[in-house]
């Protein structure tokens, strides 16, 4: 069985080095919150290390131990101690309650049922203050993903952040799309300085997409009464099938 890209957090640490994709965006919602911060699925610590150092009081809540794992000891190095917490995000039961919840990095998409996904909302709904504010970010395949169906796909080039050696990250897609499931053989690829495969990592993710009308009712379901699907962080109006999908909705 190949591992979960989420089972070894200093190799994702290594790929996801520099990676800026929605910090600016989250650390902003972060900082004017009137009250304490929760991330869900907060990883190695992408958004919460940077909210930390900003004087952020932010938890964190994560399925993976040894992301967490990873998150502290990055966090002690510079000097926090952040309260963690390991537990799936749609089943989760925490002491605080929060002005702000976020889910970032599509990470919402890791729901792979209705049942799940509506937990998840209901989760972050019950643990949020009256009046705060529920953001995450998800995805949906456009006809040009849809098109590299079983396909191995180059999704970037790096050079790794200690060697300067290159690295390669390859996705072999297949996507269900009447259960709307996307199926993922990621492939890292460390190269030698003769530009040679030296070693190559392994992983499987599996992820199930959703549409705005779909989300529309998801909010509903999940008891929110006012919401916004923007098409990026943005916030500009989700009109296009190349479009993101980012979801403000507030207790």
């Amino acid at each position: 069985m190949d591992p979960s890209p989420f089972d070894d957090g200093a190799l994702y640490d290594v790929i996801c080095a520099g990676l800026d994709y929605g910090v600016e965006f989250y650390l902003s919602l972060a900082k004017a919150a009137a009250g304490p911060v929760l991330e869900v699925a907060c990883g190695t610590g992408r958004i919460t290390l940077p909210c930390l150092q900003a004087g952020v009081d932010i938890d964190g809540l994560d399925l993976s131990a040894a992301m967490l794992d990873r998150l502290r000891e990055k966090a002690e190095a510079v000097g926090y101690r952040p309260t963690l917490y390991q537990a799936s995000m749609s089943a989760f039961e925490l002491p605080r309650r929060y002005a702000l919840v976020m889910i970032t990095f599509n990470a919402f998409v890791h729901n792979l049922s209705t049942d799940e996904q509506l937990g998840t909302l209901r989760c972050c709904r019950e643990h949020l203050l009256p009046g705060g504010l529920l953001a995450f970010d998800a995805y949906f395949p456009g006809r040009e993903m849809m098109a590299t169906d079983q396909m191995r796909v180059l999704e970037g080039e790096l050079k790794h952040p200690e060697t300067g050696l290159p690295i390669r990250c390859y996705d072999n897609r297949t996507f269900d799309p009447v259960e709307q499931i996307q199926h993922s053989l990621n492939e890292i690829e460390f190269l030698d300085a003769s530009g040679a495969v030296a070693v190559t990592h392994r992983s499987r993710s599996t992820a199930r997409w959703i549409y705005k009308q779909e989300m529309e009712l998801l909010m509903r379901l999940s008891g929110f009464s006012r919401w916004e699907i923007c098409g990026d962080f943005d916030r500009r109006p989700l009109v296009k099938e190349t479009d993101g999908m980012v979801v403000l909705a507030w207790k």
